[in-house]
């Protein structure tokens, strides 16, 4: 199943090229406090059959082309970041001055997670803004995690059973020797969408082909089979610093082929099992 947040905050199903608006069988207005992790996503596990059934007999259909697709996950209380999880992209960064700014890398268990924030997240509908043109900002494509359970200390063999489904991340960064939760939680930084994939779709989400195109030409190019730590190893390994919630998001990392953008290109993600997102880097967006 396919699940999408759409024209500012209904909740479709898309089957083909049509949305089937299912919002109407959602809570939309919790008691105050809200309970951690993000309250829409903390619902879709109970109501995935009638969500199936709604979709199946039709009702409020629209066009799938003439949505605005958001950010499938509204408010993730966590967006985490798994900075270097390819061999092939470590490689990378230590040879590039412009990536490393010194620094050797080595494994991701001696560097450890990071945290995006939640203000850094938009949908495939909005534009990335490079707040700092005058630096190197780079695109990086991943596969995201959409928790939708809660844990702790997680083992890997229960791994996936709190994984609600899977999603296209960009983890856009802005080179410099700051540390990376800072470089990477600018607003726009966290893209997300198009949708949301359910586990049951997803037979090995360690076995899936992922790309990103700029301007038509491809950029980025790998399979998830060369995570380091596989997407259940990084659950484990979450799960041992946090509490995941529904909604949070892990960004799993990128392959080797991150480059530079720039004010108008406009990038194109790909991943198996999921589709593509396009996404638009915005012109002189602070003078408009």
């Amino acid at each position: 199943m396919r699940i999408c947040r759409f024209n500012s905050n209904r909740i479709g199903v898309i089957a083909g090229d049509v949305v089937h608006d299912v919002t109407a069988l959602f809570d939309l207005k919790p008691a105050w406090p809200l309970p951690p992790g993000d309250w829409i996503v903390r619902q879709i596990p109970a109501l995935l059959p009638q969500i199936a059934a709604q979709a199946k007999a039709g009702g409020s259909t629209l066009p799938l082309a003439a949505v605005r697709l958001d950010s499938p996950v509204a408010n993730p209380g966590k967006i985490i970041g798994a900075p270097i999880n390819y061999r092939a992209h470590i490689d990378e960064a230590n040879a590039d001055t412009a990536i490393n700014h010194g620094k050797t890398f080595t494994s991701l268990d001696q560097y450890g997670l990071f945290i995006k924030a939640n203000s850094a997240l938009i949908g495939p509908a909005q534009e990335v803004q490079l707040s700092f043109p005058d630096r190197r900002n780079d695109h990086e494509v991943e596969l995201a995690v959409i928790i939708g359970r809660e844990g702790r200390f997680i083992p890997r063999e229960q791994a996936l059973d709190h994984v609600l489904g899977y999603s296209i991340g960009l983890d856009m960064t802005i080179r410099g020797p700051e540390f990376p939760g800072f470089r990477k939680s600018v607003d726009t930084f966290a893209v997300l969408g198009p949708w949301i994939v359910t586990r049951d779709e997803i037979a090995d989400p360690n076995r899936l082909d992922l790309s990103i195109a700029v301007n038509g030409e491809t950029r980025q190019k790998s399979n998830t089979s060369y995570l380091i730590f596989d997407v259940q190893r990084l659950i484990e390994y979450a799960s041992r610093f946090y509490t995941l919630q529904p909604g949070d998001v892990i960004m799993t990392g990128t392959p080797e082929g991150v480059s530079q953008v720039n004010p108008g290109d406009r990038m194109e993600a790909w991943i198996d099992g999921i589709g593509s997102m396009q996404i638009a880097i915005a012109g002189d967006w602070r003078t408009a």
